[in-house]
């Protein structure tokens, strides 16, 4: 299925008098519409005696809703004093999102980091975490190259999909966005960093002709998860078998020549996936030692084993930022600006982006140049970026929840050439709401406590608590920012 050919069930609410969203329209009903390139769609929202209805439709159909966004998203805005529930397009598939009231949401998540932050400071007086060393030694050790091997076919069987399978229901941009893009952050949550045992790159021997440069660090794989978030979010069709072809041949170009001239610790600081599953992964209950030695550890302890190498700052800014620009798309400024912008959809998408991305770490560096200031201690930023990814892997979880549960079996089925159809109805919407809300929030308060932790770690004690004040203030701005996104 196409970007300009998804289509998505939407539920619209009539909130103010009839005829507030326009006129003419039968019965005194509102029609709002905006029109995105090339045969894009029409996009309204009909109501008539208080019916509610609206539908989405993709590129060529005469449909009622369908707002184009950054890249050939559909994106769905609030349409005058229309409410709708916002459906997004993440190159493939719909995410919904639920209007629960902000204030309920803002209400509990202030509580809980206040609360955690004042306990921490009153009872957490040393730190407790022993990051490498901790965890029990695992007996299992999984046969890893076979593992490799079935994931070569599965990338084999997607290509298969991109250059020989049809224009509609075509199964390999749901396979790369949906089963492997988002199915990532589960897998590497329950089971570590499982893309280090999947990676079909690592059958490749590892003969490095130099050493892996010390200051490059996760640069390489910042830069590859910024393309490829570039890719889903702005590019002009996403989902276009073509432009996944694309990206995944200079993809495997550059993961190819870097293991050839570095080994495999390109893979594990240049592989914008393995990077992206290792860093998630330490969250987990199931770690991975330095020393390769699997454990069962404190998702904490793990999380404090994050090194504070080059790029790691920025990986994390990439992962925040991206999902937050993922959410500012769906504003109708921002969609109205996408479509009537002197620069066009995509430079504008294009610099949105990084504006995001750039914003993430703006605000983080003033924060930790604070916390330092205040601590006397100076080189703390990579120090305590571990305690931005549980706040990276809630914004995922609320992100990408319901893509990933209602989009997940269609994929499979697709897969398999079954007869598929997305069902919107799959979850519950108060489980959606509950699993959105709880993600960002206890993703703010383990990002708390990792960073105060550290604090009691690395700043002199009469200057702890004080010197994490600026962290908290980060941490308040992340989880209002991300509920706003979400929720607004």
């Amino acid at each position: 299925m196409s970007a300009q050919a998804i289509a998505a069930m939407v539920e619209a609410v009539a909130l103010g008098a009839a005829g507030a969203a326009g006129a003419g329209a039968p019965g005194g009903a509102g029609m709002a519409a905006a029109v995105g390139s090339a045969g894009a769609g029409t996009a309204g929202v009909l109501g008539s005696a208080g019916a509610e209805a609206a539908g989405v439709l993709g590129a060529g159909g005469a449909g009622m809703v369908d707002v184009v966004g950054a890249g050939g998203d559909g994106w769905v805005a609030h349409a005058y004093d229309v409410r709708v529930v916002e459906v997004l397009a993440h190159g493939v598939g719909a995410r919904s999102d639920l209007p629960i009231p902000l204030f309920y949401a803002y209400a509990g998540a202030f509580a809980a980091l206040v609360v955690s932050f004042l306990a921490l400071g009153l009872l957490w007086a040393d730190s407790r975490f022993r990051g490498d060393q901790a965890g029990r030694p695992l007996p299992v050790r999984l046969p890893a190259r076979p593992a490799r091997v079935l994931t070569l076919l599965a990338a084999l069987y997607t290509l298969g999909w991109l250059v020989l399978g049809p224009v509609e229901e075509n199964a390999g941009p749901y396979l790369v966005y949906v089963l492997f893009w988002v199915g990532l952050v589960p897998a590497s949550l329950l089971f570590g960093p499982v893309w280090r045992t999947l990676n079909p790159f690592r059958l490749l021997p590892d003969a490095p002709r130099r050493p892996y440069p010390r200051g490059l660090g996760l640069w390489p794989a910042a830069a590859g998860l910024l393309a490829f978030t570039w890719m889903e979010l702005v590019a002009p069709e996403p989902a276009a078998p073509l432009t996944l072809l694309i990206f995944l041949t200079l993809y495997a170009a550059v993961q190819l020549t870097g293991t050839l001239v570095y080994g495999h610790a390109w893979l594990e600081r240049g592989d914008p996936f393995e990077v992206y599953s290792t860093l998630i992964g330490h969250l987990s209950p199931l770690g991975r030692r330095a020393d390769g030695r699997r454990v069962l550890r404190n998702p904490f302890d793990g999380l404090d084993a994050v090194q504070p190498v080059p790029g790691l700052v920025a990986t994390v800014c990439v992962l925040l930022g991206s999902t937050g620009y993922d959410g500012f798309s769906t504003t109708p400024a921002w969609v109205d600006a996408l479509q009537s912008g002197p620069l066009g959809r995509t430079w504008l998408g294009t610099l949105g982006l990084l504006a995001a991305v750039a914003g993430v770490a703006v605000l983080y560096a003033a924060c930790i140049g604070a916390a330092g200031l205040i601590g006397g201690t100076s080189g703390l930023s990579p120090r305590f970026a571990h305690s931005l990814l549980p706040i990276a892997v809630g914004y995922l979880i609320g992100h990408y929840f319901s893509l990933l549960v209602i989009e997940g079996r269609h994929t499979i089925a697709l897969a398999l050439g079954l007869p598929a159809e997305a069902d919107p109805n799959a979850v519950a919407p108060g489980t959606i709401a509950t699993v959105q809300v709880l993600a960002i929030v206890l993703g703010h308060v383990a990002g708390v406590v990792a960073a105060h932790d550290r604090s009691v770690r690395l700043l002199p004690p009469a200057r702890a608590v004080a010197g994490q004040i600026p962290l908290f203030v980060l941490m308040v701005c992340y989880t209002t920012g991300g509920l706003t996104l979400l929720l607004a």
